[in-house]
């Protein structure tokens, strides 16, 4: 059976953090039902080579006893930005490939994602843009 690894602001803020990027962290939900329930954290982070990644985990998901404790959040959603906006990465790579956002990933391909985000070369988008395939 999948073992389910759960995330929070501080976990996903530490990756981003070790992953070079300056990082803001906000947490929505809480255990008081007074709280917002649109989301339980947001992580907004930027990275040096400008391009941003928004990470939230929009609700918890609860499992049942024998596959983890109470409420988790094992999935969480991505979304990319340049320059203040949604962007797709330029052609090539495994993630964001005409989408701005990347949706249900657990914490395995988040890293996988963090990493691609970091290296991107930004000129990489002034090429595509140059040659009309972004």
């Amino acid at each position: 059976m999948d073992s389910y690894k759960a995330m929070t602001a501080e976990s996903v803020a530490e990756l981003l953090k070790e992953a070079g990027a300056q990082v803001m962290v906000r947490s929505g939900r809480s255990d008081s039902y007074g709280a917002p329930r649109e989301f339980s954290f947001e992580v907004k982070s930027i990275f040096p080579n400008g391009l941003g990644l928004q990470v939230v985990a929009r609700q918890f998901n609860y499992r049942d006893p024998w596959e983890a404790s109470g409420r988790v959040n094992d999935l969480v959603d991505a979304l990319l930005t340049r320059d203040g906006t949604l962007t797709p990465l330029p052609k090539g790579y495994p993630w964001f490939q005409g989408i701005e956002e990347e949706c249900g990933l657990d914490e395995e391909r988040l890293r996988e994602i963090v990493e691609t985000v970091r290296q991107v070369n930004p000129k990489l988008y002034l090429l595509q843009e140059m040659t009309g395939d972004l």
